[in-house]
């Protein structure tokens, strides 16, 4: 008897549900079905016409015809399979334009059905929810699912769970929702806000840069739903990051700022601190307390921004994890990150890759971001078919397998219904999803460019288009929901609290900002350069440093470790309790320590920071066996805080703007990021110089962050000498920041306790050591470390006043090079100083230290060349510098020689010149 014989009587229904699971997922279903769906699969492709399918077992020689009903069934089956992976191509999302066209199309004839299959009944139905039904029903079913107002992307999921969910959600109500007649009202009422609120201004701001959302105004109420279902989800926090594109928009309408602040703005009012530089309107942030339609209280962020796009994105990813695991540990999914973007940044930005794949990382995750793009279908003057190589923006969104949601922007009740989709989906999985929000753009890149130049056919149609709100409101007066009145009512009730709002603007004479974040930030205070040079107690008693160094230099008896591993711990065991010799990594470690028991959180995170790049570091030891991660400083004795470090993903500017929004919503946690080398630091210079440098003079932003960057001339190469420390420093202005190039354990033990014992926060940049590391002259003793506190500059101990005719000022690693050298020649004339903090600048105690030395001259020396180092910024800062000679290599275009040979000879030659000024190495 033939094997598939009972396929002439079997349920099809059976077979249909079988062939859609290999469909979706081969490996699921039994091997012999599976060879049976791979014959049919192959058959189906090289059918010769004649409606009959032969199956060709892989046995010997065996075939078997499969009936006619079985085939249109599988055929069915296909056609279903189709519209879910392929269906959101033929979608009805573009408002303006014509779909570009793809094939094969969804048409019957690809899939081996005809027009005389419509009225057949195919149990395929029950796949898409709606039972046994006809072929027509089928395929208006799957149209209205697929092909609508929204195109779905998910059957790449490869976790079943997530797109079985996806499939009963959207087959449910045929991918929309029956909202209630004030549901629509309510929607109706966003839309009016945001289509009024933009023509208000247009015309009391004329010609006015606004970036206006004129095009996209459905994002607001797809904003607002999303507040409110995820409100009534548990959701207590939003932080929200976004271009400045409808962002004014947004802070009005969604988080509440008062119009009037945005008025005053726009009149370009001065300020009324004298020391805040601020930022135009549509960068600032604002935070603010809003009760839902429920009652449940909500705590809105929208974090500030630069122009670069996406870079707010990782800021807010940052933010959101600190909100989390300080106060919303046990449930991660109360703290809901939302990032808008623009079409072009989402696809064109490489940042915007590191951030997604920080999606699932456990030092990065955040529990699922929504990702709204407002898609104007241009980028400034570029189209999008030359901005891009990808079908979509969105394609980003399948690197992390999270499903895509192509929503036609004219369409509100699609958008809200799309937007409450991808709130469920978050809160069900913790995972990303993606909205395209599929618009145009009213007007040029600001309202004052031309957009006609470069698209002249695309601005025509949007000439006569009508806005969201008129298309929605006819829609509704259609439906009998509203009467013609009812749209003109509510413009003319907004319209005039605007003019309201905008009569009280005019009455006040400066702006006011507002701090992001305050809540966070109680107790601490913003403070000027005076300030932050005074001294702050870093002390910390003898014997709670005992008790830390008990714990972090002995391993667990229970567990086996490598040799090497028991070896430097135990060598730790000995500097501290028999050596009293400390070297850098025990002074880092007992740092962290002795904050993690004052109650602050310690975040390090970075490439390779566990063991550290150069192995000196080991605050993660593995046990050799299971490979478990030991963390000695989570098990001090007695309560202590948080002690989190990370080996990040090989990415600088993501990474970076991650922990710098960490420690803008964590001021009590010690943050830090250490690169790989000094100058992989410049793969961040965006968020060098848009956040970290600036952000208090443009926002009023307090930030604490630690970037730790390996920096010194060893012959290692051009990319890992110098961490371009002349770059920061040219930032340095006022009081923006801290930059110290610290030379002993004991002194960087009290940098890093300063940062957190201050009662205000500044980032600090610290250029470390490598070669020091292990160097037995880089030692502290115990007693320094308790007793000591934070030198901006160290003097030489060994130099006596009387005998000293050249004073050299140097910094960092080069002062042991220096050391070396006067050993070596047995000089007693020359005094060697370090400068510890490179700004702000300790001015006076350089003072101090020129008149006790009365040397004859006085030599700045670097190991950098002259273009680079803190040469420039010695002589923009520091007066007396004008009359120093200044010791360095020559001025080059690389930081440093490939060759080791060349690296040495350069370096001797600037040692050369300091101690000897007839040996001027510039000369040619």
């Amino acid at each position: 008897m033939d094997k598939y014989s009972f396929l002439n009587a079997a349920n099809t229904a059976f077979f249909a549900d079988l062939y859609d699971q290999y469909l979706q997922n081969p490996d699921s279903v039994e091997p012999s079905w599976r060879a049976f769906f791979q014959g049919f699969d192959f058959g189906l492709e090289s059918a010769d016409g004649s409606g009959e399918i032969i199956y060709v077992d892989r046995g010997p020689g065996e075939t078997v015809a499969v009936p006619q009903n079985v085939q249109k069934e599988f055929q069915v089956v296909k056609l279903i399979d189709d519209y879910r992976t392929r269906g959101h191509l033929f979608t009805k999302t573009n408002p303006v334009r014509e779909r570009r066209k793809y094939s094969p199309t969804l048409a019957l004839e690809n899939f081996g059905l005809s027009q005389g299959d419509l009225n057949t009944v195919f149990n395929a139905g029950e796949i898409i929810g709606i039972g046994p039904n006809t072929l027509s029903n089928i395929i208006v079913h799957l149209e209205h699912i697929y092909c609508d107002s929204i195109g779905v992307e998910y059957m790449y999921i490869r976790n079943p769970e997530e797109r079985e969910w996806i499939q009963a959600r959207i087959n449910f109500n045929t991918n929309r929702t029956k909202f209630s007649a004030d549901q629509k009202k309510h929607i109706l009422k966003k839309l009016n806000q945001a289509v009024s609120f933009e023509t208000f201004l247009h015309t009391k701001y004329v010609g006015q840069k606004r970036f206006s959302l004129e095009g996209g105004e459905t994002l607001i109420p797809a904003l607002d739903a999303l507040v409110e279902k995820a409100a009534s989800f548990g959701v207590k926090e939003f932080v929200m990051g976004m271009a400045h594109r409808g962002r004014l928009s947004t802070l009005t309408n969604i988080f509440g700022k008062s119009p009037k602040d945005i008025f005053s703005e726009f009149d370009g009012k001065d300020y009324e601190e004298a020391i805040f530089d601020g930022d135009v309107k549509y960068h600032l942030g604002w935070t603010s307390k809003r009760k839902s339609d429920s009652g449940k209280d909500i705590n809105m962020n929208i974090a500030p921004n630069p122009s670069h796009l996406e870079t707010v994105g990782a800021v807010v990813e940052g933010i959101t994890r600190a909100k989390q695991d300080t106060h919303y540990k046990d449930n991660i999914s109360q703290v809901l990150p939302i990032v808008v973007h623009g079409d072009a940044a989402v696809a064109g930005q490489g940042l915007v890759y590191e951030i997604v794949q920080m999606a699932q990382l456990d030092g990065y995750k955040t529990g699922g971001t929504i990702h709204i793009v407002v898609n104007n279908q241009i980028g400034f003057t570029t189209n999008y078919l030359d901005a891009r190589s990808s079908t979509y923006c969105t394609d980003i969104g399948k690197v992390t397998l999270s499903p895509v949601l192509h929503v036609n922007a004219d369409d509100a009740e699609a958008v809200v219904h799309a937007t409450n989709f991808a709130l469920e989906f978050r809160m069900n999985f913790g995972r990303d999803v993606f909205i395209d929000l599929l618009g145009y753009r009213k007007y040029g890149h600001n309202e004052g460019d031309e957009p006609r130049f470069t698209q002249p056919k695309l601005y025509k149609a949007i000439a006569k288009h009508n806005n969201p709100r008129d298309i929605y409101a006819q829609k509704l007066i259609s439906e009998g929901i509203i009467d013609a009145d009812y749209v003109a009512n509510l413009e003319k009730e907004y319209k005039e609290s605007l003019e309201e709002e905008l009569e009280d603007s005019r009455k006040q004479e400066k702006t006011v900002i507002t701090p992001f974040m305050q809540d966070e930030w109680a107790g601490f205070i913003r403070v000027q350069e005076d300030e932050m040079m005074k001294v702050v107690d870093t002390t910390f008693p003898k014997d709670k440093l005992t008790e830390i160094a008990e714990v972090i230099t002995k391993l667990p008896s229970d567990k086996k470790f490598l040799r090497k591993i028991q070896k430097i711990i135990s060598e730790r065991h000995k500097g501290f309790f028999e050596d009293n010799q400390l070297d850098w990594a025990m002074g880092e470690l007992l740092a962290y320590g002795s904050l993690l028991k004052e109650g602050y959180n310690v975040r390090m995170s970075g490439q390779d920071v566990e063991r550290g790049t150069f192995s000196h570091r080991h605050a993660v030891v593995k046990v050799e066996d299971s490979e478990e991660e030991i963390l000695l400083l989570n098990n001090l004795k007695g309560d202590q805080g948080r002690f989190c470090i990370y080996n990040s993903l090989l990415s600088e500017y993501g990474v970076v703007g991650f922990d710098y929004g960490y420690a803008m919503a964590s001021p009590e946690t010690l943050t830090i990021w250490e690169a790989q080398f000094g100058d992989f630091s410049n793969g961040a210079q965006i968020m060098i110089d848009q956040y970290i440098s600036s952000a208090e003079d443009k926002w009023k932003l307090q930030n604490g962050l630690v970037m730790l960057l390996p920096h010194g001339y060893e012959g290692q190469g051009a990319e890992h000498s110098s961490a371009r420390m002349e770059r920061y420093l040219q930032l340095c202005a006022k009081d923006n920041m801290f930059v110290a190039d610290v030379t002993t354990p004991a002194n960087m033990f009290h940098l890093l306790r300063r940062q957190m014992k201050a009662k205000y926060r500044k980032p600090l940049i610290v250029f470390t050591p490598k070669s020091l590391l292990r160097d037995k002259r880089v030692m502290s003793s115990v007693e320094e470390f308790a007793n000591g506190s934070f030198q901006t500059v160290i003097d030489d101990a060994n130099a006596t006043p009387k005998d000293v005719k050249s004073l050299v000022f140097c910094t960092g690693k080069f002062y042991y090079d220096l050391l070396k050298e006067r050993e070596e020649q047995g000089r007693k004339d020359i005094a060697l100083v370090r400068i510890e903090q490179l700004f702000p600048l300790p001015t006076a105690e350089m003072d101090k230290l020129i008149k006790k030395y009365k040397a004859e001259e006085v030599v700045w020396a670097q190991e950098e060349p002259r273009n680079m180092g803190a040469l420039s910024h010695m002589l923009m800062n520091y007066e007396e510098a004008k009359t120093f000679r200044f010791a360095s290599r020559r001025p080059y275009g690389a930081p440093a020689a490939g060759s080791a040979t060349r690296s040495k000879r350069r370096h001797q030659e600037v040692i050369d010149y300091v101690f000897d000024k007839t040996k001027n190495n510039q000369r040619r």
